[in-house]
């Protein structure tokens, strides 16, 4: 397995992981993560949300098998993962999440972001889209 199969195969798994629990056990979700379950109407929102993870998904898993992904594919999951790490560092610096909710959802987004990025530079693209 080359080194994008497998990241490309990390980022399938936790999408496609992410999309079951927000789309078919939203509340279960929310407990399991140690977050607060928000009212019934807001799973709304997060079956949309489920819909993205679903999606994205799946393209990582197709491209994981193709075994090659163009720049911006590769420059739009770090731009997610990157966000997802802020997101986490604001919330918790801030002290709405306590670090034992918000650690493991970190550490995923900076190995993640750190494994796109290394990719990217190994084959002179840039981080960023130009």
């Amino acid at each position: 397995m080359t080194y994008l199969r497998a990241v490309l195969g990390l980022l399938a798994a936790s999408q496609l992981a992410l999309g079951a629990f927000t789309l078919l056990a939203p509340a279960a979700f929310y407990t399991l993560m140690g977050l607060a379950v928000p009212p019934a109407d807001t799973f709304y929102l997060i079956g949309m949300l489920a819909s993205r993870f679903l999606v994205i998904g799946v393209a990582m898993a197709l491209l994981a098998g193709r075994g090659q992904a163009e720049p911006l594919w590769l420059q739009a999951m770090l731009g997610i993962q990157v966000v997802d790490l802020a997101v986490g560092l604001y919330y918790t610096g801030t002290g709405v999440l306590p670090l034992s909710v918000s650690a493991f959802p970190m550490f995923n987004a900076l190995a993640l972001s750190l494994l796109l990025a290394m990719r990217l530079q190994r084959k002179g693209r840039a981080l960023i889209v130009s």
